[in-house]
């Protein structure tokens, strides 16, 4: 016995959104690393359609009875399995463009405050979280 044409269609169609998913996440990377904000916009927009799509279709599989069906008698473990690798792999690539944008906003945190510093250190206070800021005066107001 094997599973139906209509389940395997849907895990194929699965399986090729998360490819694609996987070649967005690359990209993103890559796009992250060069520091070019114009294109981050763009594959963010492309990102979360996807996610979108892909959101759709596991609500079209889990109300699909043809589908059940082939998972509870295992037909689909194979490629289930196989969606479940991919689904790790843009998890795990997703995990380390969270990290280099982590990275990046320090780094732009450091440079901020490096560069109010230079800017006046009569001028320099601090927000109610620790972090600096520019004081009052350097708008010509005095506290």
């Amino acid at each position: 016995m094997s599973a139906s044409s209509q389940s395997l269609a849907l895990l194929a169609k699965q399986y090729a959104q998360l490819q694609t998913l996987e070649k967005i996440i690359a990209d993103e990377k890559h796009i992250l690393q060069q520091h070019q904000p114009d294109q981050l916009v763009q594959v963010s927009v492309q990102k979360n359609q996807l996610l979108i799509a892909i959101q759709n279709l596991d609500q079209e599989i889990s109300v699909n009875q043809q589908f059940a069906q082939d998972k509870a008698a295992n037909l689909l473990s194979q490629e289930l399995a196989d969606i479940e690798l991919l689904l790790k792999h843009c998890q795990q690539q997703n995990q380390v463009n969270g990290q280099i944008i982590t990275q990046s906003q320090l780094a732009v945190e450091r440079m901020k405050t490096t560069l109010l510093e230079s800017h006046n250190k009569t001028s320099i206070t601090y927000d109610s979280k620790g972090k600096k800021s520019g004081g009052l005066s350097s708008i010509g107001l005095k506290a």
